[in-house]
């Protein structure tokens, strides 16, 4: 009996279990274990409410932490945030991505093993990163297909004669996100003293949008030189309106391509799982020597320069 309970607790998923009941047994003893002499603070002040618990200030003392490293070392990080719209401090994405990964950390090495934990807490901050990019890229394009509507918004609001911030302020109010969160920044910024033509640009730049580039001149220039800014920004406007529309059409013809992409990066994925589920030994070849470990660099250098070609030849720009 002592020996099979050795031969359990000997094994990773043993000690994954062994290590996450010590934590829970700590954290409770923590949490719920009386302080030696002290008096409850209702009895000490009645009608003040308690102060925040263990966790809240570990997470506190944690995040304030991370936020004097990160201003130590400069990270960028808070741009990514705000081009995906993602309303959270960095210091409190950065905890949470750690949080996260200790726990697939613990998972994996509860499932299968130290190695496994370790290469899933590897790829939690890299999934992270991916989930920003993939939610900056969707909210760069919904900026672009509502630019023309908001120029003609922006027109019609002139024409009423409105003043040009209160023409930003009914896009603001009227658009859907991300347009009216970016231009109720650009109103935000300029109540407090900033001045338009760099609030433009700011945003221009955070969003990527060239079509918005070109509004901000067509506005610093109309500023600068007076005319009628309702007739600009319709004929920018009708430009830009056309220009989605081929956008549109070269995403339609080259989606195809693209799924074929996706379906090759795929497949070697695929057939190697498959084989490892149903024949075991024949995938564990590559791993019994050295030339199955060059054949396995190979292929990923080989799958590399594939989904490089292959994202060259389907991202079409114009």
């Amino acid at each position: 009996m002592n020996e099979s309970m050795g031969q359990v607790l000997a094994s990773p998923a043993g000690l994954g279990v062994a290590a996450l009941s010590l934590a829970l047994l700590i954290g409770a003893f923590l949490v719920l274990s009386p302080r030696p002499g002290s008096v409850p603070r209702a009895r000490r002040r009645p009608g003040v409410h308690e102060g925040p618990g263990i966790i809240s200030r570990t997470a506190t003392a944690a995040t304030t932490a991370i936020d004097t490293t990160l201003s130590r070392r400069g990270a960028p990080g808070a741009g990514a945030l705000e081009r995906a719209g993602v309303k959270m401090s960095l210091q409190d994405f950065v905890f949470l991505v750690g949080v996260a990964a200790v726990v697939t950390f613990a998972l994996g090495l509860v499932a299968v093993g130290p190695v496994t934990g370790l290469f899933l807490a590897a790829l939690t901050p890299i999934g992270a990163k991916l989930a920003l990019d993939i939610r900056a890229s969707r909210r760069r394009a919904a900026f672009a297909d509502q630019l023309d509507d908001s120029l003609q918004l922006m027109a019609s609001s002139l024409r009423a004669g409105h003043s040009l911030l209160q023409a930003l302020a009914s896009v603001a109010r009227e658009a859907e996100e991300p347009t009216s969160e970016e231009f109720a920044r650009i109103i935000n910024e300029t109540r407090v003293g900033r001045d338009l033509a760099p609030a433009l640009e700011e945003t221009a730049r955070r969003m990527g949008s060239e079509d918005f580039e070109w509004v901000t001149q067509a506005i610093a220039i109309n500023r600068e030189v007076g005319g009628n800014l309702a007739e600009v920004l319709d004929g920018v406007g009708h430009t830009i309106r056309e220009r989605n529309q081929i956008r549109r059409q070269v995403k339609a013809l080259a989606a195809e391509g693209k799924l074929s992409a996706y379906v090759l990066m795929a497949l070697p994925f695929g057939i190697s799982g498959f084989l490892f589920m149903s024949n075991p030994e024949y995938i564990s070849k590559f791993t019994e020597g050295l030339l199955g470990y060059t054949l396995i660099g190979v292929s990923v250098v080989l799958l590399v320069v594939g989904a490089l070609w292959l994202r060259k030849v389907v991202n079409i720009t114009f």
